[in-house]
């Protein structure tokens, strides 16, 4: 078995660098009421993350929604080392930014998420607007 690398270009928003599996959802996501804080665990039952914890992964999502409260969840999720590793969103919204800013999440945007799929190795370098996948191909 092999590893393909495919690389998917984007704009930094947030310097930073990180390698980390991916947590993919193909829906927006409010930090307020979306994510418990004190846990780390998308907590809105009608997610497609519904259970699942983003701490130390690479967070991708289409867009951020929601209350600007939403930043200071995330700053909280990083300062009780709960915050995911980087943020990968196919739109950065304001929300998510300062967020991400506050709490030094790296953070890319103009990302086709769909590529990528839970589980897979993600490499993010923010500084370039990076993200690299490495998924096993048979052969």
């Amino acid at each position: 078995m092999t590893v393909q690398q495919i690389i998917l270009r984007g704009r930094g928003i947030v310097e930073g660098q990180c390698k980390a599996e991916a947590l993919v959802s193909m829906k927006p996501i409010s930090f307020l009421g979306d994510v418990n804080p004190t846990t780390g665990k998308i907590a809105e039952k009608s997610h497609d993350l519904y259970g699942k914890c983003v701490k130390d992964k690479v967070l991708c999502f289409p867009h951020g929604h929601g209350s600007t409260v939403g930043s200071y969840v995330l700053y909280s999720l990083a300062k009780n080392g709960l915050a995911p590793k980087s943020i990968v969103n196919r739109k950065a919204d304001p929300v998510i930014v300062v967020g991400a800013v506050i709490a030094n999440i790296p953070m890319v945007d103009q990302i086709d998420i769909s590529e990528i799929k839970t589980g897979d190795v993600v490499e993010v370098d923010a500084y370039k607007g990076l993200v690299k996948l490495f998924k096993a191909a048979e052969g």
